[in-house]
């Protein structure tokens, strides 16, 4: 069986971080491992504590994980301080890691800024440079190219420019008002648009994460980045598409759509 790391910060809700990234490794096939960079006390109405582990700390885990039990793939999500992501940056380098997906938790829907100067400094030093694909929404693209963008040929040298600085995939996801549910795939000097159908549910908590370990799964499972990619977003419009309803605020996508089998029956 195919393997999967998740390094990023708990959500004590269950609808976006590890947790979601758990789901959604399991859902795709692989087995899911993780690391933690932060205990959040959290809902679908916001925010209230962040608990931030030391780096020693993460350090041990993901020490734990490759020594025992190798990841196929690695998801990296929202990461705080620039001593974490030194820490994990670090640790891949050392393990020789493969198939890493970043998820550049930049900027909040809102527009907020979540990571201080010198932990977006170290982001884009430490980690793009090692990512097979990155995953910016608009916002995060704006930040990591420092281009405005506005339209789809804004999107695409946006694309463009953080691959050709940092070496990497980009796949650059529409939403924020730029081509909508259609998200832009650059790799190798070319660019490929994937487009999806805008799904009528405000229930959202979380896509970001399940797109990006849906990515880190498939690739762990040995399809290529553009496979990996439509079979991410073809699970992601799934997961939406079943209209799970929990929660007061932006609720959570049921990652469990797809399950079938005798211990997922419901009572009669």
């Amino acid at each position: 069986m195919k393997t999967a790391l998740s390094i990023a910060g708990s959500d004590c809700s269950g609808g976006a971080g590890i947790q979601a990234d758990l789901k959604t490794m399991t859902m795709n096939g692989v087995y899911a491992m993780s690391a933690i960079t932060a205990l959040t006390a959290q809902n679908t109405t916001g925010v209230s504590g962040i608990f931030q582990v030391t780096p020693e700390f993460l350090g041990q885990q993901i020490d734990a994980v490759f020594e025992d039990i190798r990841p196929d793939a690695v998801k990296i999500g929202m990461v705080a301080s620039a001593r974490l992501i030194e820490t994990i940056a670090g640790k891949l380098r050392d393990f020789a890691a493969v198939n890493i997906v970043v998820d550049p938790v930049m900027v909040a829907t809102s527009g907020a800024r979540l990571l201080e100067e010198d932990a977006a400094a170290a982001l884009k030093r430490e980690l793009l440079p090692l990512a097979a694909v990155v995953t910016p929404n608009i916002p995060e693209a704006e930040v990591l190219s420092g281009m405005s963008v506005r339209n789809k040929k804004e999107m695409i040298a946006a694309a463009e420019k953080i691959s050709q600085n940092y070496g990497c995939a980009v796949l650059c996801k529409g939403g924020h008002s730029v081509e909508d549910a259609n998200d832009l795939l650059f790799a190798d000097g070319d660019y490929r648009w994937f487009y999806g159908e805008r799904i009528d549910n405000p229930n959202t908590h979380g896509t970001g994460c399940t797109l990006s370990s849906a990515i880190a799964a498939n690739l762990a499972k040995g399809f290529d980045l553009t496979e990996s990619v439509q079979r991410a977003k073809d699970y992601i419009s799934g997961a939406l598409s079943a209209m799970l309803d929990l929660g007061r605020g932006s609720g959570p996508m049921n990652h469990a759509f797809n399950l079938t089998g005798k211990f997922a029956e419901k009572s009669v």
